[in-house]
């Protein structure tokens, strides 16, 4: 396994020591430990770790929160929680940046080593996705190809989730053959995704196609999902972190 190198962000002085054994022993490379957020803000630049651990409470406070958001904003790093909380409100706020994983204390050194694997499998394989889509210029013309290449029969009716199906003839969608009232941008941005089923539509890519006008953002996507997840009977556009949105296969 190649050195992969990790800030670790903990302000706890014992379990901040404890992780750095841990973590040695299994073949990581811990290139700073901090115990605020500035601290980290400045060596993340300089040092470019492959990926950090932060603590949610940093001197009982929500700053790790605080700190995931900025990260996730600015910088292409995978980030893991470690927690020892078990409070609803906390668990919702923290989920809400999308890290690669969670640490509870008392962490079982297996455990986290498995943790920072699966984090870091994930991350590449994103990376993957999106390099993979990138090189796909989704236009208008494009999107109807992928979409026509989609149908199940012969009919303008392409499947995706369970029980969905979007009717590419009249640009409507259905759930258990129902019809799904959604906005004009709702509908633009679900027909980019079942488009491109099991495939990451990129922030980039769905502000491009589905906004007209300049001006829109990361946060003008995030706003958008979560509208058109309250108006979808199930669960099923899925998050890849920091990255876009996409609908399984």
């Amino acid at each position: 396994m190649s050195k992969i190198d990790i800030i670790i962000v903990e302000d706890d002085e014992i379990t901040a020591l404890n992780l750095n054994m841990s973590l040695q022993k299994h073949g990581y490379n811990i290139i700073a430990t901090c115990d605020n957020v500035q601290d980290v803000k400045n060596k993340i630049s300089s040092l470019k770790p492959n990926l950090i651990i932060i603590d949610i409470s940093l001197q009982d406070t929500n700053d790790g929160i605080t700190l995931a958001k900025e990260i996730r904003e600015k910088y292409h790093i995978p980030f893991i929680f470690l927690t020892s909380h078990s409070d609803d409100n906390i668990i919702s706020q923290a989920k809400l940046t999308e890290p690669y994983g969670y640490i509870v204390k008392p962490f079982d050194p297996s455990s986290l080593h498995a943790t920072i694997q699966m984090a870091i499998f994930k991350f590449e394989v994103e990376n993957n996705r999106e390099n993979d889509i990138s090189s796909l210029k989704v236009d208008k013309l494009n999107l109807e190809k992928l979409l026509y290449s989609k149908r199940a029969t012969d009919k303008p009716i392409v499947p995706f989730g369970d029980n969905y199906h979007l009717d590419i003839s009249i640009c409507e969608t259905f759930y258990n053959n129902k019809k799904i009232k959604l906005t004009k941008k709702e509908n633009a941005f679900l027909r980019l995704l079942v488009a491109q089923l099991g495939q990451v539509v990129s922030f980039e890519q769905a502000t491009n196609y589905v906004w007209d006008e300049h001006g829109a953002t990361e946060n003008s996507v995030r706003t958008l999902v979560w509208r058109l997840r309250n108006k979808l009977e199930t669960d099923i556009i899925k998050n890849a972190s920091g990255i876009g949105y996409y609908i399984e296969e």
